[in-house]
């Protein structure tokens, strides 16, 4: 398996499929590269060099005390480009891979970067305040903390049902995807999960927002159950030079079914254009 290390010592895991231009997946919160499964054999079909990662202290990488930030993710994020000398580079990014691939194409990726894609992306800024009212309450964040720290196992399969939208009526998730996510959070160390919470939610990214110079696709399903898409990508449309908003009626925050393809279809195009 192919391992990369930041220069702060992290060793990093990675994937990658197929050849042509590169497309590099970034994964949510608490996954890994594993959830971008489908998508990694999607592009490398279609004539794609499609590569993944495991953010630090999720999935293969090391289990990391420090640097569950969102200024390191990118900055592991710009080492990996460069170890491996990607340009022409589109960068997708879903939930807190969003906020990652965001910061990094605005913070480093110049030159690199000629695309952005996000889904269910956490950018601006997921907290809720007085200036972002339709934000996640810091309870409800806490909450997402004290779950962790108490009985992760338990709480990563509970938060299962509404990733995917599972408790919506008529809705069909099965049960081997609740179990991955499963399977997924568990491989997180419990540092780096309790920390990302932190760097998902209060991480402003509206200056990263405002500093992109290429095309961004913002898609996001309107029945988002983790990251309300009032305070996400309807307010991420207005702070880029170059946006195309999608929003998928009725598809939850997980990347699943219907949702899954409608959206793989629509990042294939947006690549292409």
């Amino acid at each position: 398996m192919p391992y990369f290390t930041t220069t702060d010592g992290t060793e990093l895991y990675y994937t990658e499929q197929g050849s042509g231009q590169p497309v590099l997946l970034s994964h949510g919160w608490p996954l890994s590269s594993d959830a971008w499964q489908v998508e990694l054999k999607l592009l490398a079909d279609h004539g794609y060099r499609a590569i993944a990662h495991d953010r630090r202290g999720h999935g293969r990488s090391a289990k990391t005390y420090t640097g569950n930030d969102m200024d390191t993710y990118a900055r592991d994020l710009a080492e990996l480009v460069e170890h491996l000398d990607l340009r022409d580079l589109v960068v997708v990014g879903h939930s807190t891979g969003g906020g990652e691939v965001v910061r990094y194409a605005a913070q480093h990726g110049a030159g690199r970067v000629t695309k952005v894609i996000t889904a269910g992306a956490v950018p601006p800024i997921m907290l809720q305040s007085e200036a972002n009212p339709d934000g996640t309450p810091i309870e409800a964040l806490d909450a997402i903390r004290d779950g962790v720290l108490h009985d992760r196992s338990q709480f990563y399969q509970d938060l299962a049902v509404p990733f995917f939208g599972a408790n919506r009526e008529g809705a069909e998730v099965s049960q081997g995807a609740k179990d991955d996510f499963w399977r997924q959070g568990m491989l997180v160390n419990l540092a780096a999960a309790y920390d990302c919470v932190k760097a998902f939610s209060e991480t402003d990214f509206t200056e990263d927002l405002k500093a992109l110079d290429v095309p961004i696709l913002i898609a996001q399903g309107d029945d988002d159950q983790i990251v309300p898409i009032a305070a996400a990508a309807e307010r991420s449309i207005d702070l880029v030079a170059h946006g195309t908003l999608k929003v998928y009626p009725g598809a939850p925050h997980g990347i699943f079914g219907d949702y899954q393809t409608a959206l793989d279809a629509d990042i294939l195009a947006f690549i292409a254009q």
